[in-house]
C-alpha cells in the first residue's frame, strides 16, 4: 500500500529548515523567470474564489448558522446527523454553482492553454468549488476533494454529480440564517448509491481524514519537478499544502505569492505581489 505519510513527513522536515529572505515585487524579473520555467505549479486557496463571490471561512467567522466548520466537516457529525451535513454542503454546492470563474481563474487556464506545447502547468487547489475546471484548466489536483462528486459510504464508488439539488429532499434547505441545529430530513431521503443502495457522502476530505492516496501519488512528481510555483489566495497555514511553497523553494524552485496581504510564509518566497488575484494574475500571466 502506498504510504502518503512519507511525503508529509518530508514536507514537515524540510519546511522547518527554511530561512527567511527578502522578497521582490519586480514583475519584469518574475515574467523573465516564468518564461524559462518548464514545470509551473499554481497553488490556490480560498482567496481566489472569494473574488467570485464565494466567502471564505474567515469572512464568515468560521460559522454556518452557529456551528463551526470543525463540527460540520467531520465524519462523526455525518454519522450522527447526515442530513445536517448534507444541508451544509447543499448550501455550499448551490453557492458554487451560481458563482462564475473570475479573471484570475481564467488567466491561469488561458496561460496553460497557450503554453501547452512548451510547459506543463498544474493547478493544485485547496478549493472544492470546481471553478478552476470551469475556467478551462485541464490539469487540476483538488487536494480537499470537490463539491461535485460523491463517495458511497459502503462500496466507496466515487461519481461526479452536478445535480441541483442533489436530491429532492434538499430543495430549499441549507439556509445559513436558520436557527435549526439539526436536520429533519429522514436518512432514506438523502442521496444514496445507485450501485449498492448505501448512503452517499460528499467527496470531501474532512477533519481527521488524510488526503486521498491517489492525490498524494499525483502530487509527488509535481512537487519534485516544479521550477516555478505561484501561490494564489492562500495563507499557507493548512497542511500539507502549507509546506509546499517552502519545500519547493528549498529544492530550487522560484516561488511567487499573489495575495491581498502577506502570509506567515511570505518572507520565505522570491516574489510577492499584493492585490486581488483577479487583477494581478492577468498581468503576471500575459505574454
Amino acid at each position: 500500500m502506498y504510504n502518503g505519510v512519507r511525503l508529509l513527513l518530508h514536507i514537515h522536515i524540510v519546511a522547518s529548515k527554511i530561512s527567511r529572505r527578502e522578497f521582490s515585487n519586480d514583475m519584469s524579473k518574475f515574467k523573465e523567470l516564468l518564461q524559462s520555467a518548464k514545470e509551473v505549479v499554481v497553488l490556490s486557496g480560498a482567496g481566489i474564489s472569494a473574488e467570485s463571490g464565494i466567502p471564505t471561512y474567515r469572512d464568515q467567522g468560521d460559522l454556518w448558522r452557529t456551528l463551526p466548520s470543525s463540527i460540520l466537516n467531520n465524519p462523526g457529525t455525518f454519522r450522527e446527523d447526515p442530513g445536517l451535513v448534507w444541508e451544509f454542503y447543499h448550501h455550499r454546492r448551490e453557492m458554487a454553482l451560481k458563482a462564475q470563474p473570475n479573471a484570475g481563474h481564467i488567466a491561469i487556464a488561458k496561460y496553460a492553454q497557450r503554453h501547452a506545447a512548451d510547459k506543463k502547468v498544474t493547478v493544485v487547489t485547496q478549493n472544492i468549488d470546481g471553478l478552476h475546471s470551469r475556467a478551462g484548466a485541464k490539469n487540476v489536483i483538488e487536494l480537499h476533494g470537490t463539491l461535485f462528486k460523491t463517495r458511497c459510504t459502503k462500496c466507496n464508488e466515487v461519481l461526479v454529480n452536478t445535480d441541483s439539488p442533489i436530491c429532492p429532499a434538499l430543495q430549499g434547505k441549507g439556509s445559513e440564517t436558520s436557527t435549526q441545529l439539526y436536520s429533519d430530513i429522514p436518512e432514506k431521503d438523502l442521496p444514496h448509491c445507485k450501485k449498492c443502495g448505501a448512503l452517499l457522502r460528499p467527496y470531501i476530505v474532512w477533519y481527521g481524514e488524510l488526503v486521498e492516496s491517489e492525490t498524494i501519488k499525483r502530487l509527488e512528481p509535481v512537487i519534485s519537478k516544479c521550477n516555478m510555483l505561484l501561490v494564489v489566495g492562500t495563507s499557507s497555514i493548512v497542511y500539507p499544502a502549507a509546506a509546499f511553497p517552502t519545500v519547493m523553494s528549498a529544492g530550487g524552485s522560484t516561488v511567487a505569492e499573489f495575495n491581498i496581504e502577506p502570509a506567515p510564509a511570505s518572507t520565505m518566497f522570491d516574489f510577492y505581489f499584493v492585490g486581488p488575484s483577479a487583477t494581478t494574475l492577468p498581468v503576471a500571466l500575459s505574454d
